[in-house]
């Protein structure tokens, strides 16, 4: 792997761990930065790469919330910590919808869906969804203020706005599930945290089929641009979930509402100027 193939990979790397957790769709972010900075792969590799990336991403999250994470305790009884068992079931549930669709439809999706045009609409949809539920709502109180408070019913309906993300790149899965959740009574916070958790399986599974269906027959060069990804992204996601945290206990998401239709414009108007 030469020099210049490195520095990509260590720039998709920063744009998958910054963009994965803010609600301002990673997908999107990577097909834009694909388009104007190639990798000297084949297609096929590059369409696992960009999946596969997420798992670097991902390890941020179970570093962050081991304790809340893992159902089982080995120095103290009880050894199976029921609430985070029963929040376990809870994702299962939220990840039903989007599971089935994508066993099922993956490759027409990916067909019909993973361009521009998609992107920068949905962009600006759920930027400006994103105003509009945060003047809502304004500062009413939160129905749910804790993970634990979450409802069956409400990981299912939860589970239905990651469906769209699945199914439109450029509308975040971090974005929809969040807005998803605030929409149905969670705090700001709490929504969050629920998207963070619920990215685990979700990444890991999609990951797991890519790396199946590509196989495991990486050339050298291939395996480091992937292995550079993964670690820039890792601790780039350190970083970002940290400050996500931090920023909406004082602030609402309306900045990165704007940001999302400023994209989605900018996407647009790129692509009909110079494609």
């Amino acid at each position: 792997m030469d020099i210049i193939e490195f520095l990509k990979a260590v720039l998709f790397g920063i744009v998958e761990g910054v963009t994965e957790w803010l609600p301002i769709s990673s997908t999107g972010h990577m097909i834009i930065l694909d388009e104007l900075i190639k990798l000297d792969v084949p297609a096929e590799f590059l369409s696992m790469f960009l999946v596969v990336i997420q798992l670097g991403a991902i390890l941020a999250v179970v570093l962050l919330y081991w304790e809340r994470l893992f159902p089982f305790s080995l120095k103290e009884k009880p050894f199976v910590k029921i609430d985070i068992f029963q929040m376990w079931l809870k994702i299962v549930v939220s990840c039903l919808p989007a599971a089935v669709v994508g066993i099922l439809f993956e490759e027409q999706l990916d067909a019909w869906f993973y361009n521009y045009q998609t992107v920068a609409v949905m962009l600006i949809l759920f930027g400006v969804a994103f105003l509009w539920i945060e003047n809502r709502n304004g500062g009413k109180p939160a129905g749910v203020n804790s993970v634990g408070e979450i409802t069956w019913q409400t990981a299912f309906w939860i589970g239905m706005f990651q469906l769209i993300a699945a199914v439109f790149p450029g509308t975040s899965r971090s974005g929809a599930t969040i807005l998803g959740g605030i929409m149905l009574g969670l705090s700001r916070t709490v929504a969050a945290e629920y998207t963070f958790f619920l990215a685990v399986p979700v990444m890991f599974g999609a990951s797991l089929l890519k790396i199946v269906k590509f196989g495991f027959a990486f050339s050298v060069p291939e395996l480091m641009i992937l292995l550079v990804g993964m670690t820039v992204a890792f601790v780039t996601s350190l970083v970002v979930i940290r400050f996500l945290m931090g920023y909406i206990r004082r602030h609402d998401f309306k900045v990165f509402g704007w940001y999302r239709i400023v994209l989605g414009i900018v996407v647009l108007a790129f692509f009909i100027l110079f494609s």
